[in-house]
């Protein structure tokens, strides 16, 4: 199977949690593709999306007559495209009830933590100290630690289960959030895996990107 023609279609990299995950994916994949960006919360975004996607939402890739418009099952078929392609690159485990706990672990990523991503929204630039968590949002954060410690101790690192791959790339947003808000983190070990996603070339790219962003002002 060929990657001719991939192409992931996004929004802001500076707010899009949904757009990060499968980029980084691909990014980490060594697939080659083209990227568009579609700038969201405008009187047109709607319209720009739903020239690629059914859904109306992003992201969206692109293979060939091919359109898929969520963010997991962008990333399993990518893996399944490295498996072919690249078989070096293991986007998942490579052990069968690693990859059913990396898997179970990425779709409560991909269904729950809604406290966490409404009071804490992805705004990679943004700097402050939140004086408040609701209950939901200390629980979120609570769950998340614990997965974290729990696949690093059986890991040993640098990343959940070893090599860095798709459950990485799904919980990286939240390490933004973390840095965003304030967020302190006192476990030395989960403190090392954290600088450890921040340090990667691909995360620091994807950085370097939203900074570059420019924001329309709105107009009535």
């Amino acid at each position: 199977m060929r990657n001719d023609g991939l192409i992931l279609v996004i929004g802001n990299k500076n707010l899009s949690s949904w757009s990060l995950r499968p980029w980084l994916v691909l990014r980490a994949s060594g697939l080659k593709f083209k990227e568009i960006n579609i700038e969201l919360d405008l009187p047109q975004t709607t319209k720009n999306i739903e020239k690629y996607s059914p859904s109306g939402k992003v992201p969206v890739l692109i293979h060939g007559d091919l359109h898929i418009w969520d963010s997991l099952a962008i990333s399993e078929y990518i893996a399944e495209l490295s498996s072919d392609l690249a078989p070096e690159k293991n986007l998942w485990p490579s052990d069968i009830q690693d990859r059913a706990l990396a898997r179970s672990y990425v779709s409560e990523m991909h269904s729950g933590f809604m406290s966490l991503r409404t009071q804490l929204s992805m705004d990679i630039s943004l700097r402050m100290e939140i004086k408040h968590l609701v209950p939901g949002t200390i629980n979120d954060i609570q769950r998340i630690i614990s997965i974290w410690e729990t696949c690093l101790t059986n890991s040993k690192g640098p990343f959940l289960f070893g090599e860095f791959g798709i459950i990485d790339a799904f919980y990286a947003p939240v390490i933004f959030r973390f840095q965003s808000y304030g967020i302190k983190i006192k476990n030395k070990k989960i403190q090392k895996y954290m600088q450890s996603i921040l340090k990667l070339k691909i995360v620091q790219e994807w950085i370097k990107s939203s900074q570059k962003e420019k924001y329309h002002a709105y107009t009535f």
